[in-house]
């Protein structure tokens, strides 16, 4: 019976998968993005939120994204706190333009208002349409760009260069050579398409990083993360320093950043599973979830770029993110488990998502120049200043510039020389603060 209803709700063989394959991928969702939880936390702990508190809301919000998403989208997205867009929150937000952290929560939640007005008006769709496809599918191979890079630079395969930006890592040490075992053992399993290929990726690559050294299974205890801390994070955002110029400068900037972020990441996952209809529900979750970590006290979720790890292991429909997002909530439980899952056991699943990502530059232009400028630079700029954001915006500026010139400005619709605009004044923005 739990398997009709299951069945009749997220139409798994309508969508080409199984029950048993959306586990699956929900496991390698969960695998793949639960560095998350520590890493988001000592972000935000730099705000000013307290560590623990700081877990307890990241574990939340990113459960209650994630199983909203399956539920209201039915859609394989994985909602976490983004990079990003965290460090915005703690660094730019706060350390920068002098907001309380409690303040910045506030920012956090009328950005969500704004990206939820926007999610249920014909706004989206007028935004939607007016973006070229090319500039969508430059987000997309430029986030595949960056997470090869990730991979790399997570693994220790590169390195800051003395001489040189970059340099390759020592591959003498233990780290590194635990990553090139993993990497070569994920590379075969995956070619090979063996069931699970990820997942046991992140195993056995954990056992080898073991082996070799380089995590201590001694210090494990299954404790639960502090509550009473988390008192002082749930709905503390205050209205207090609403009356500040900065308070509306980081409201308009991570607005910018989370709705055409969020367009890009959105549009390239649902048209990736074959169900582009389901871009509008997908899209209004994501806005709704934005909405809630303000006060759940964390800085907003974005369609994640490890949601690619579910997808490419077979998850097509919202079982899988519901998968990942009950995984969430039982990792209160296994926090200290999860700080010793290393890079090196990771890393071979960025590197070969990135991979995967990169196949999407044949449907560029490259004959038409207008077109194929402003996407390359999309696509080298969002790695090279390791920021989606800002490569987002050379290239969206870029667009109605180099139409002019070759003149085909009837081309650029409205709306884009608006958003187009809106970049410039991000950048701006940016350099004023």
């Amino acid at each position: 019976m739990k398997k009709t209803i299951l069945e009749s709700y997220f139409k798994f063989a309508k969508s080409g998968t199984t029950g048993k394959r959306e586990v699956m991928a929900g496991l390698v969702s969960y695998f793949t993005i639960v560095y998350i939880i520590v890493v988001n936390s000592m972000i935000l702990s730099e705000a000013g939120i307290p560590l623990n508190g700081a877990i307890l809301a990241t574990i939340f919000i990113s459960a209650i994204g994630c199983i909203f998403m399956g539920l209201y989208a039915n859609m394989p997205i994985i909602l976490v706190p983004g990079m990003g867009i965290n460090a915005m929150f703690a660094y730019t937000m706060v350390q920068g333009m002098g907001l309380t952290w409690q303040s910045a929560l506030a920012c956090v939640s009328v950005s969500g208002l704004i990206f939820v007005a926007i999610a249920y008006s014909r706004f989206l769709e007028v935004i939607n349409a007016s973006i070229p496809s090319s500039l969508k599918e430059a987000i997309s191979i430029g986030l595949g760009l960056f997470l090869l890079f990730l991979g790399l630079e997570k693994g220790g395969l590169i390195t800051a260069g003395s001489a040189t930006l970059l340099q390759v890592g020592n591959f003498g040490s233990a780290e590194v050579i635990a990553t090139t075992l993993t990497i070569i053992l994920a590379f075969v399993l995956f070619i090979r398409n063996v069931p699970g290929n990820f997942l046991l990726t992140i195993i056995i690559g954990t056992v080898i990083a073991y082996i070799c050294g380089t995590i201590n299974l001694t210090d494990i205890t299954f404790t639960v993360p502090e509550v009473s801390e988390y008192k002082g994070v749930f709905f503390a955002l205050t209205f207090v320093e609403i009356h500040r110029f900065e308070f509306w400068i980081a409201v308009f900037s991570m607005t910018m950043v989370l709705v055409f972020e969020n367009i890009g990441l959105v549009h390239g996952y649902v048209n990736s599973v074959g169900q582009p209809d389901r871009y509008k529900k997908a899209f209004q979750a994501t806005g709704i979830s934005v909405l809630l970590s303000g006060l759940f006290g964390s800085s907003p979720p974005v369609a994640t770029v490890e949601t690619a790890a579910g997808i490419a292991t077979g998850g097509r429909t919202g079982f899988t993110s519901i998968v990942t997002g009950i995984l969430f909530i039982f990792s209160l439980l296994f926090v200290p488990v999860i700080k010793v899952i290393p890079n090196s056991a990771i890393a071979p699943i960025l590197i070969i998502i990135g991979i995967l990502m990169l196949s999407n530059i044949k449907h560029l232009d490259f004959v038409d120049f207008s077109e194929s400028i402003p996407a390359i630079m999309i696509i080298v700029m969002i790695p090279y200043t390791l920021s989606i954001p800002d490569g987002m915006a050379v290239g969206f500026i870029l667009y109605p510039v180099l139409k002019i010139a070759a003149g085909k400005a009837q081309q650029v619709s409205k709306p884009m020389y608006f958003i187009a605009t809106l970049f410039l004044v991000y950048f701006v923005i940016g350099v004023i603060s």
